[in-house]
């Protein structure tokens, strides 16, 4: 049986926005491993046009992306939320190995499982070329300082 993952559902707004931060600092980790326990064993998820079920595929999905994705720094944040589901909106930073920089945009939807664990996710994700120069997340790879602005401080 898997373990739970607070915060567990149905979810407050409160409860809620944590959820959101902790995925976001999970991500941030850029630990496949890691991030692959906040979903249940059979989790199902759509990456763009990519799918995925289960640990095993999301671990060699997260391995390929942050292999290909580098400097990867990602913010979330709360969309909207009832019961078990959560709907995000982020955005995220990196640049390929020719050192090309891209904003990416998305949302995505979440659905949990009783103890926590992610059950299935979707997301919706475009790609924007933007100049080493327009960069808006700076801080030291891993988690977001409590004081970076978020999406809406940053007008995304």
């Amino acid at each position: 049986m898997d373990t739970q993952r607070p915060p567990l559902p149905p979810f407050t707004l409160e409860t809620a926005v944590e959820k959101v931060r902790l995925a976001e600092d999970g991500w941030n980790s850029r630990n496949p491993e890691r991030v692959a326990l906040a979903y249940t064993v059979d989790s199902h998820w759509r990456n763009r046009a990519e799918f995925a079920q289960g640990r095993a595929e999301i671990i060699a999905f997260l391995t390929r992306k942050w292999a290909r994705e580098l400097d990867y720094r990602l913010i979330k944040e709360l969309w909207a939320f009832r019961e078990n589901r959560l709907a995000v909106r982020f955005a995220y930073e990196w640049h390929d190995d020719s050192g090309n920089w891209f904003r990416s945009y998305g949302n995505e939807n979440w659905e949990f499982d009783g103890n926590g664990l992610m059950r299935r996710r979707l997301a919706s994700i475009n790609d924007a070329p933007i100049r080493e120069a327009d960069r808006r997340f700076h801080w030291p790879l891993g988690r977001r300082p409590d004081d970076h602005p978020g999406l809406g401080d940053l007008g995304f």
